[in-house]
């Protein structure tokens, strides 16, 4: 079965509220403005609950099918806020915020959702209830994990949870999705190297951290290479490089950041204790200290097998089965759905939103043409997983 009808009928106005929330972008947690249009919206489409002010800005729609919702309850998340980054898009409907711009698709994400709990609250075609999560802060700020703390699963019983994320690359209405781990943990790491500082014309009589930081920055790409499983994924990537203050001064200290991506939690644990091993010893050989800080970010997105095979099988409805990738590779960028993941079981999904400019760019885009395949796929997951009597 294609795009639902009157899925389609509604593009429209779909798009009106995705480049609406394009033209107001907010950061993080604060989205005022963002969350309340969507329970503004929730509340029209006649949803039974609506409930805000969940993990500070969120917010959560419940819609009942038939018999009054007495079937199983599946929740349904989409990400509504946007990024740091000056827009460069060009678009009608580009930002009018100086500085900030949706180039994730989060503007995307939540019109779609929008627009499935529209259709949803007007057929109620289903025996359970939908819960439908508008969640805060993906970028950076952990809002799954807020919401979680709030009680969201406990509090609407909510006993599986999906989610989608666009994907510019891939054709449009297309589906990419994979049993067990999905995206990256991602961590960051800090390193301290303390030498004993002076003049650059007299080295001998210093211990540079700089050169130390140097040594520890290519030791550590051993740990991939060498330590980590050939079979197993991790990326460890020293991104900054902060030392000193004048061309002819050897400072006390060096310090090195950077990010840590693993696909499981046995390798993801390897490689803290490999960091601070290989940093602290390294610095040793040369008479200095190292002291390794690893801040755990968002785990693992892990899809649950079932919930995945059931999820594969609803977008080869919407798009065809030549259309849906089954095993697309892991990807090493970060997800904070995982926390959702780890709460209740379900899936991940990518959907395809044809050429374009990639995530986080700013020139990026959502392609309005993507929204009534992700829009039926949330529909028809919530009419098939608990079909009415």
């Amino acid at each position: 079965m294609p795009v639902i009808n009157r899925v389609a009928a509604l593009s429209d106005e779909i798009t009106a509220w995705r480049r609406d929330f394009h033209r107001h972008p907010e950061l993080l947690f604060a989205l005022d403005r963002t969350s309340g249009l969507v329970a503004e919206r929730l509340r029209a489409f006649g949803c039974d609950e609506v409930v805000t002010g969940l993990g500070k800005t969120g917010v959560v729609g419940v819609i009942r099918g038939r018999n009054s919702g007495s079937g199983k309850v599946i929740g349904l998340r989409a990400d509504m806020d946007a990024l740091p980054i000056e827009e460069t898009s060009g678009v009608p409907h580009s930002s009018t915020v100086p500085g900030k711009m949706h180039a994730c698709g989060h503007d995307g994400h939540t019109a779609m959702l929008l627009g499935a709990a529209k259709y949803l609250a007007e057929t109620r075609n289903f025996d359970g209830t939908a819960v439908v999560i508008f969640q805060p802060a993906e970028e950076g700020g952990g809002g799954a994990d807020v919401m979680l703390k709030d009680g969201l699963m406990e509090r609407f019983g909510i006993q599986e949870v999906y989610g989608l994320h666009n994907k510019p690359g891939m054709p449009l209405g297309s589906f990419a999705i994979r049993p067990g781990a999905i995206m990256a943990a991602a961590d960051r790491i800090t390193i301290t190297v303390r030498g004993r500082g002076g003049h650059a014309a007299a080295p001998h009589d210093c211990i540079d951290p700089v050169l130390v930081a140097s040594h520890i920055v290519t030791a550590l790409q051993s740990i991939v290479s060498r330590t980590v499983d050939p079979v197993q994924s991790a990326v460890i990537s020293i991104t900054q490089v902060k030392a000193g203050d004048a061309f002819n001064v050897i400072p006390e200290t060096a310090i090195l950041n950077g990010t840590v991506r693993t696909l499981s939690e046995d390798v993801r644990d390897l490689c803290e204790a490999r960091i601070a091993q290989v940093a602290s010893n390294v610095a040793a050989a040369f008479g200095a200290t190292a002291s390794a800080d690893y801040g755990r970010g968002y785990p693992v997105t892990v899809n649950d097998p079932e919930r995945t095979s059931f999820m594969a099988d609803i977008a080869a409805e919407v798009s065809g089965e030549g259309a849906v990738e089954r095993a697309v590779q892991p990807m090493m960028g970060a997800e904070d759905f995982s926390y959702m993941l780890n709460a209740r079981p379900g899936a991940y999904i990518f959907l395809g939103t044809g050429p374009g400019a990639g995530l986080h760019h700013p020139a990026y885009d959502f392609n309005d043409e993507a929204a009534p395949y992700g829009v039926s796929l949330f529909a028809r997951m919530i009419e098939r997983a608990m079909p009415a009597a």
